[in-house]
Order: C-alpha cells, then sequence, then structure tokens
C-alpha cells in the first residue's frame, strides 16, 4: 500500500461483501466467471453492479458498468472506494477498459481493492486519459 492510499476507517469488507452480492446476479452462460462490483460514492451510497453476458461476445458487459449506471441513476457524484470480485469471492483488478472508466467518475485518487493491496486509481492507471484532454 502506498502513502496515498493509506489506511482509513473504511470497511472494505463490507464492500466486498456488496460485491459478492451484486456478482451472485450476474449472467455468464457464455464464460461462466461471474463478476460483482461494488463501490462508495463520495455521498455515502455504496452502489454496485454485475458483468451481464451476450451471445455476441462485443456486447458483453462488465460489472463496472452496471455499477457506474447505477451511480448515474441514483443521482451522480464521485467514486471513493472500489472493489470487485470473481466467481469465488475473491478480489480481482478492473480490465483496461473499465480502469478508463472508473478513472472518469472517481478520478486519481479512487482507492482499489486489489489483489495486491489497497491502490489509487493513479497507479492503476498511469498517464490516463480523462475529460481534460477534452477542454
Amino acid at each position: 500500500m502506498t502513502a496515498a492510499a493509506a489506511p482509513d476507517a473504511f470497511d472494505w469488507e463490507a464492500l466486498r461483501v456488496r460485491a459478492r452480492e451484486a456478482m451472485a446476479h450476474a449472467y455468464v452462460p457464455y464464460s461462466d466467471f461471474p463478476v460483482g462490483a461494488a463501490a462508495r460514492a463520495d455521498d455515502g451510497r455504496t452502489v454496485t453492479g454485475c458483468n451481464v453476458e451476450n451471445a455476441s461476445y462485443g456486447l458483453s458487459l462488465c460489472a463496472e458498468c452496471g455499477l457506474i449506471s447505477q451511480l448515474q441513476l441514483g443521482g451522480g457524484g464521485r467514486l471513493t472506494h472500489f472493489t470487485c470480485v470473481d466467481g469465488r469471492g475473491e478480489s480481482l483488478v478492473p480490465c483496461g477498459r473499465c480502469r478508463q472508466l472508473l478513472y472518469e467518475f472517481g478520478g486519481p485518487g479512487l482507492l482499489l481493492d486489489t489483489p495486491g493491496g489497497i491502490v489509487t486509481m493513479a497507479e492503476l492507471l498511469p498517464q490516463p486519459f480523462g475529460p481534460a484532454h477534452l477542454a
């Protein structure tokens, strides 16, 4: 864990439980690889998502997509803490596409629970492309 991601009083295990609950709703008839995600928003809400596959594989949605949709549907805001889990409930690192999605809604200070420990989004996605590049 880096200095930027110093331990806080945040209950990571409670967030992992919510991710596992979301994972139980995944639709994965093709890969049989369910994923659940959970995050805390800056207003204290917890948002969740699960992966949803499609027979046309390219149309499948990662758990992070559903999570961000729920964030926006609930009023928007910024993500502060994030975790995702596989079908065994073990921590996963978001794919590259989802790192970009999480950066958009959490920024460089978003804390992520990974198999290697708690890291910031800046560590997981160095030199990101973001809204400032479009200004």
